[in-house]
C-alpha cells in the first residue's frame, strides 16, 4: 500500500473516530501527523510542525480575543444596536450589507480572513440579538470576501494575473472580477433560501430586545477607545496592508493593559476548541501535501487528452484541497496545472480563470479554512457545535455542488 494512500486512508480514520466518539478533531489529526509523519515516515517533530498554521492560529487567537474585549466592554453590542436603528424591521437587508461590506473590504485591499476578521463577528452579534441565524450571517460574510477577493486590486486577484503572466497567458481582469462576484451573488441567494428562513431561540432574542427598551446603551470612553481599535484594524489591514493576525493582537493587547479587568473576562472569550481544531487538522493536511499528492494529481490531470474533463477535475481538486488548505496556494499552485490545456487554445483562458477561481474559494466556508473558523469561533458559546455541524454540512455540499456548476457556466457553456 502507497503512503500516499495511507495517509488518505488515515484522514477518513480520523472523521470517523472524531464523529463516533466526539473527541476533538484537531487532538486526533495531531496524534495522526505523528504517528504517519514521525513513526511510519521517520520524520523529525521539527519538520512535520513545519505545516503547523502558525498564521491562522495568531489570527484566530488575537481576533476572538479582540472582539472578545468589544463584546464584554459593550462595544459590540453598541455596534449592533445601531445596525437596528437603520436597519430596523427590514432583517432581509442587513446580511447583504454585511456581503457588500466584506466585498468592499477585499476589493480595495484586505485579504479575505481579515475582512471577515471584521464583519462576521458583529453580523453574527446581530443576527442573535434579531434571532436570525448566525450561521447564515456568517456565510455571507465569507461569499462576500469571497466576491470582493478577485478584484483587479484584490489580493487574489493579483496572485491569478501575475501567475498567468509568468506563464506568458492573459486574463481579462475586470472580467475575471464580474464573473466570481457573480457567482458568489449566486452562492449568497443559495444560502438565504437555505438559512435565510432559521430562527434560533425566540427567548433569547426577546430578552436582548427587552434589555435594549429598558436601557440605552451608552458609548464610553472604553467604547470609544476598542471602537477606534476596530477601526485601526480595518485601516491597518486595508490601508496599510499590515497582518491581520499580529495587528489585532497588538490592538487588543494594548486594550488589556487599558482596562485590565475587561481583558480579564475577555480572554475567556478565544475560542481555543476552535483553534486545536482548525489547526490540528490543517497541520495533517500540510503533511499530506508534503507526500505529494496534489503533485500526483497534477500528474493524472496533465495525462488526460479531453480538455473539457480536465478542466472539470483541476476545478474538483481545487475546490476540495481548497477547503482544507490555504486558498492563495492552492490557487498559485494548481493555476500551473491549466496552463497546458490554456495554452493549447481547446479551453478559454478567461472561462477556465474564473471556474478555477469560483471553486477555490467558494469553499472558504469550510470550518477547516480561516473564514469558516472564524465564523464557528464568533458564534455563541452554546450554538458553536451547531455551527461547525452546518459549515461541516454546506462545505461538503458546496465543494460537491459548486466546481461542476463554475464549470457549466464558465467553460462548457
Amino acid at each position: 500500500m502507497s503512503t500516499e494512500l495511507i495517509g488518505v486512508l488515515v484522514l477518513a480514520a480520523v472523521f470517523a473516530v472524531s464523529s463516533l466518539r466526539g473527541l476533538n478533531m484537531g487532538v486526533l489529526a495531531l496524534v495522526a501527523t505523528f504517528l504517519v509523519g514521525c513513526v511510519w515516515l521517520d520524520h523529525t517533530p521539527q519538520q512535520v510542525l513545519d505545516g503547523f498554521p502558525a498564521e491562522m492560529f495568531v489570527v484566530l487567537v488575537a481576533v476572538t480575543f479582540l472582539f472578545g474585549i468589544a463584546r464584554v466592554n459593550g462595544t459590540v453590542e453598541w455596534m449592533v444596536h445601531a445596525a437596528v436603528r437603520v436597519a430596523g424591521q427590514r432583517l432581509g437587508v442587513m446580511p447583504w450589507v454585511l456581503f457588500g461590506l466584506a466585498a468592499l473590504l477585499c476589493a480595495t485591499g484586505a485579504a479575505s480572513p481579515a475582512a471577515v476578521a471584521v464583519v462576521a463577528p458583529l453580523g453574527i452579534t446581530f443576527a442573535v440579538e434579531r434571532g436570525i441565524s448566525p450561521l447564515y450571517v456568517g456565510l455571507m460574510a465569507v461569499n462576500g470576501a469571497a466576491a470582493g477577493s478577485f478584484a483587479p486590486t484584490g489580493v487574489l486577484g493579483g496572485i491569478v494575473n501575475s501567475s498567468l503572466h509568468s506563464s506568458h497567458l492573459t486574463v481579462n481582469g475586470w472580467q475575471l472580477f464580474v464573473g466570481t462576484f457573480a457567482f458568489n451573488v449566486a452562492v449568497g441567494v443559495v444560502t438565504q433560501v437555505v438559512f435565510g428562513r432559521q430562527r434560533i431561540h425566540r427567548m433569547q432574542a426577546l430578552t436582548s430586545d427587552s434589555r435594549a427598551a429598558d436601557s440605552t446603551i451608552v458609548l464610553g470612553a472604553e467604547q470609544a477607545v476598542t471602537l477606534c481599535a476596530m477601526v485601526a484594524l480595518v485601516l491597518g489591514t486595508t490601508v496599510l496592508s499590515l497582518d491581520t493576525g499580529f495587528l489585532a493582537l497588538s490592538l487588543a493587547s494594548g486594550l488589556a493593559l487599558l482596562f485590565r479587568h475587561t481583558a480579564q473576562k475577555a480572554s475567556r472569550e478565544i475560542s481555543w476548541s476552535v483553534v486545536l481544531l482548525v489547526c490540528g487538522i490543517v497541520t495533517y493536511i500540510a503533511l499530506l501535501q508534503s507526500l505529494g499528492i496534489v503533485d500526483s494529481l497534477g500528474r493524472m490531470i496533465a495525462a488526460i487528452g479531453a480538455p473539457l474533463l480536465a478542466a472539470l477535475i483541476i476545478c474538483y481538486v481545487g475546490g476540495v484541497v481548497s477547503a482544507f488548505a490555504s486558498t492563495t496556494g492552492i490557487l498559485g499552485a494548481l493555476m500551473p496545472l491549466a496552463v497546458p490545456f490554456l495554452a493549447s487554445g481547446a479551453i478559454g483562458t478567461t472561462g477556465m480563470v474564473i471556474a478555477l477561481a469560483a471553486s477555490a474559494t467558494v469553499v472558504d466556508a469550510s470550518p477547516f479554512s480561516t473564514n469558516g473558523a472564524l465564523v464557528i469561533a464568533n458564534a455563541p458559546e452554546h450554538q458553536r457545535d451547531d455551527a461547525y455541524r452546518g459549515l461541516l454540512l454546506w462545505g461538503a455540499g458546496v465543494c460537491g455542488l459548486a466546481p461542476v456548476a463554475a464549470w457549466l457556466v464558465f467553460v462548457a457553456v
